[in-house]
């Protein structure tokens, strides 16, 4: 039987599972391949993604206030906009961010142990699986100390970057408004972490107040991280060699004269990773969750383990799916494919924040419609492969809706009969 998950995390847990996903998923991963599309105007992009992330989180603060119940997006759509419209922000959620749980254990691997990364992802998938099952407590214990020792190494690159003598050198990279703006869109991956506080929603404590602090908060400490790195390695890298850079925090402490800091930002990188990776799964499987308990994915998947609380069949399916996807395919390009999904997830967002009154929380009215303007042409800018796999996927996902809605008419026909 189905119960309700415990309500124990505070302001502070909910922040740093936002900063455990953003910051491990944004530094050490997109960085170069914006600065690829946006060259010299990557700092104009990270604004422009910092604008829209600030849009997407005060609409995603005020519903989940107001609907404080694991699945985030998933469960303000259906509220506020339809059933097939939330069922498709639950989707494209699940199968991106379950791609981006891959690319953050490949990650992992490839800093660690650089041609066995597909062995290693695959058990760092395995491990994290296993400490979710034991509790969101004991989650939040690691992702404490992930972050801070994170943190830590950000911020000893920037003092090196930043205090640097070194000039960048390579030429530029042409760029222009469309350049900047496709920037922006696989920035955006960054910034996507503050979803995970939202899926949390049932296992947070006085969620009205808790929820709209966590997420402003979390959003505000990753800009200003992300302003200072940015500037750090453009201004020893250049827009040219950042944008080829494999380990751009890496070639910046090396190229600024700290060479001695290498290692010590490969072990940030593979920290980050983890940390990026712990937040993922924990919200995927949330997510999970709920669309089972609705019956939007299989029922089996409905359950909360009666000793740790939490719903360790959608968290296994979950590990599980990662780990296969591990194994089997190549997702360098899963940036792309995450962002035009997570892009699509906060433009429902927005228009779900879009209809609630006054006496509902409703945001000031222009947050919302610029959160949804941006969201979509951010989307429409990603490089084309990623737009169409993108389209592809919540093709799918709407004939699964539909299948499934003719499935629970014929049911309650029965019923009737």
């Amino acid at each position: 039987m189905t119960s309700g998950l415990t309500r124990r995390l505070g302001t502070t847990d909910a922040v740093v599972v936002g900063l455990g996903a953003m910051i491990g998923a944004g530094v050490f991963a997109a960085f170069a391949p914006a600065a690829a599309a946006a060259g010299s105007w990557l700092p104009l992009a990270l604004a422009i993604a910092g604008v829209v992330a600030y849009c997407n989180a005060i609409s995603s603060a005020r519903l989940a206030a107001l609907y404080p119940s694991s699945g985030g997006t998933y469960v303000y759509g259906r509220k506020r906009l339809g059933d097939l419209w939330g069922f498709l922000a639950g989707w494209g959620f699940v199968v991106g961010k379950t791609a981006s749980c891959a690319a953050m254990a490949l990650t992992f691997g490839a800093y660690v142990a650089p041609g066995h990364e597909k062995v290693l992802a695959v058990l760092a998938v395995a491990a994290l699986t296993f400490l979710n099952l034991a509790g969101v407590q004991k989650s939040m214990t690691a992702a404490r100390v992930i972050v801070a020792v994170v943190i830590a190494v950000l911020l000893a690159v920037v003092a090196a970057g930043l205090t640097a003598g070194a000039r960048p050198s390579g030429g530029a990279v042409p760029a222009d408004a469309w350049g900047v703006l496709r920037g922006a869109g696989l920035l955006f991956f960054a910034f996507a972490g503050y979803a995970r506080i939202a899926t949390l929603g049932e296992e947070v404590r006085d969620p009205q107040r808790t929820i709209p602090r966590a997420i402003p908060l979390a959003l505000g400490v990753t800009l200003v991280l992300y302003a200072l790195v940015a500037a750090a390695v453009l201004g020893v890298l250049g827009p040219a060699r950042l944008a080829t850079s494999a380990a751009p925090l890496a070639d910046t402490v090396t190229a600024a004269g700290a060479a001695w800091l290498t290692g010590v930002v490969r072990v940030g990188a593979a920290l980050a990773a983890l940390g990026a990776l712990l937040a993922l799964i924990l919200g995927v499987s949330r997510t999970t969750f709920a669309m089972a308990r609705e019956r939007h994915l299989p029922g089996v998947l409905d359950a909360v383990g009666a000793r740790h609380g939490v719903p360790h069949r959608a968290e296994v399916a979950v590990g599980a799916a990662v780990a296969a996807l591990v194994v089997l395919v190549d997702l360098r390009g899963a940036i792309g494919f995450s962002s035009f999904g997570v892009l699509v997830y906060y433009a429902v967002a927005n228009a779900s924040a879009l209809t609630l009154r006054r006496d509902e929380g409703a945001p000031p009215r222009p947050l919302p419609v610029l959160g949804l303007a941006g969201c979509l042409l951010l989307a429409a800018t990603l490089p084309r492969p990623s737009v169409l796999a993108g389209l592809a996927v919540f093709a799918v996902g709407a004939l699964v809706w539909q299948a499934g809605r003719r499935s629970r008419e014929s049911r309650d026909r029965r019923q009737q009969g």
